[in-house]
């Protein structure tokens, strides 16, 4: 029975999506599947990274020592197999594409040590015939296919395996032609030639890259270099990088870009104070130190989404309180947030991380950034976890991107609030991105993977929470909203009732 309250609900989405003002009051028909589920911490497991398989209905969650498989029904999540990887290596990511599910999983006896890409038969949950193994790089530590399936992109992140280390692996991309598996491994170097500002250099470690995200074509790639404050674009014809794209710093002087910079009152307190966004200095900016990325076409021009969680490379010594940094140091509020030494100078205080979500154009030209939308909302929900504000605040780390009826969504994951939570934007408009929500998830912390599927006409949003402070491992999945079909839209906008709508698509499960 269609009930009163979903008539409502397409009667909003209806007017919603008629509607020439850009949508940034309400997403549609926004609620979580059942309950969240909580992984079986034995063993290591640690939820990360999700993907979802539309020949089997399942969700595939990867956890270090392996993966979960989860049926999606409306009832919630629930078990469905596990697979053992602990004797491969470490797994990183997961990546699904027309039944083949691809693991990364890091060297076992060295992470700086070629790693490796296994695949699966999402239907047997066993190796697949053929070439089920490849070799990469150095800590494959996130992949990703391209949309027609053709090519799998691997970030080699190439981290050493201990600080300091007498050597350095060289962190790259492997290429994977699903045709025949066969790989062409690329890396880094200091020879690809460079443009824009802002980005480290002259650093005892090699580029480590982060992410990947392909446009919709299949020919280019970027690479976030999250340390170096850089993104690396990837032609996909040649197999080669063009050129390393430093993203310039934020300046956390600008009002919307005021922040909440300590929960102390000076460096040396220990008294605690309530969380308070106020202009700094204008001294003190932010690299931006993307992690995740993702693309999306507006008017043929492709647009890079990215979460600027900010980051500095293990161990290197150069993170210091800006009050103490000799000749550079400021006082009150904002000499207790950590800067990076080397990317600082008298009048210049750099600090980790943009506490924001920005897109950019193919170039890497800032076209859009959230300023201080996230830190606010989530200290007005009362999920701010203020002893990260002299740090890198919420530390935004995860996106997904989803088109509902016609406009594009962005989820926006944050790493560091005391509840898990998303952020969502309508992004139809790059240059006029707006908030539409925060999704909290109660009982749960740090996501740190995003997905979004569609199943039996229905479009889902899967979190996988990494966990902290004794909260446990955990997915969640919230639906978002129906999937619309052209010709119902022109129904319901022609003022022709519900009963097209409903006769048009198969009930939600």
């Amino acid at each position: 029975m269609f009930h009163t309250s979903k008539i409502a609900l397409c009667a909003a989405i209806a007017a919603a999506f008629s509607s020439s003002v850009t949508m940034a009051q309400t997403l549609p028909s926004l609620s979580q599947l059942g309950g969240t589920y909580f992984h079986d911490k034995a063993n290591g497991f640690n939820a990360e990274i999700a993907a979802f398989d539309t020949i089997t209905s399942t969700l595939w969650v990867s956890g270090v020592t392996g993966v979960d498989v989860l049926n999606v029904t409306s009832s919630g999540l629930s078990f469905n197999s596990r697979i053992d990887l602990s004797a491969f290596g470490a797994i990183n990511s997961v990546a699904i594409h027309n039944g083949v599910a691809a693991f990364a999983l890091e060297n076992t006896t060295n992470r700086e040590l070629p790693g490796i890409v296994q695949f699966y038969d999402t239907s047997t949950r066993s190796l697949t015939s053929g070439t089920n193994t490849v070799t990469v790089g150095s800590l494959p530590d996130m992949l990703t296919f391209s949309a027609d399936g053709s090519k799998l992109l691997v970030a080699n992140e190439a981290t050493p395996s201990s600080y300091p280390s007498s050597t350095n692996p060289v962190g790259g991309v492997s290429i994977i032609n699903m045709a025949n598996r066969s790989v062409t491994t690329v890396n880094l170097s200091s020879s690809i030639p460079t443009t824009g500002t802002g980005m480290r250099s002259g650093l005892p470690f090699d580029y480590e890259p982060e992410y990947i995200a392909i446009n919709k074509a299949g020919t280019q790639a970027w690479v976030t270099l999250q340390e170096h404050n850089a993104i690396a674009t990837l032609d996909l014809a040649s197999n080669q990088f063009t050129g390393i794209t430093g993203l310039g710093l934020k300046d956390y002087s600008l009002p919307q870009n005021a922040i909440d910079s300590t929960d102390r009152p000076g460096p040396g307190s220990k008294v605690p104070v309530p969380p308070v966004i106020a202009q700094m200095p204008q001294a003190l900016k932010g690299a931006y130190q993307p992690d995740a990325i993702a693309t999306y076409e507006v008017g043929g021009q492709t647009f890079l989404v990215m979460a600027n969680e900010g980051d500095a490379q293990e161990n290197d010594g150069d993170v210091a309180r800006a009050s103490t940094i000799a000749g550079l140091g400021l006082t009150g509020d904002a000499g207790r947030t950590n800067v990076i030494r080397d990317l600082s100078s008298p009048g210049n205080l750099v600090t980790m991380g943009g506490r924001s979500f920005s897109i950019r154009d193919a170039d890497g030209n800032i076209v859009f950034d959230s300023g201080n939308i996230l830190e606010a909302q989530a200290i007005a929900k009362g999920i701010y976890d203020d002893g990260r504000s002299d740090d890198k605040g919420v530390e935004p780390e995860g996106v997904a991107l989803q088109t509902i009826g016609g406009r594009t969504f962005a989820f926006i994951g944050l790493e560091r609030t005391t509840s898990g939570a998303v952020g969502v934007f309508d992004i139809t408009d790059p240059a006029n991105a707006s908030f539409v929500d925060m999704i909290v998830t109660p009982g749960t912390e740090r996501p740190e993977g995003l997905t979004t599927f569609v199943k039996d006409n229905m479009v889902y949003l899967a979190i996988a929470n990494e966990g902290d402070d004794g909260l446990g491992m955990s997915t969640a999945v919230y639906s978002l909203a129906p999937v619309p079909e052209p010709e119902t839209w022109a129904m319901l906008l022609a003022g022709l009732g519900l009963l097209g709508l409903r006769a048009r698509r198969k009930q939600p499960v």
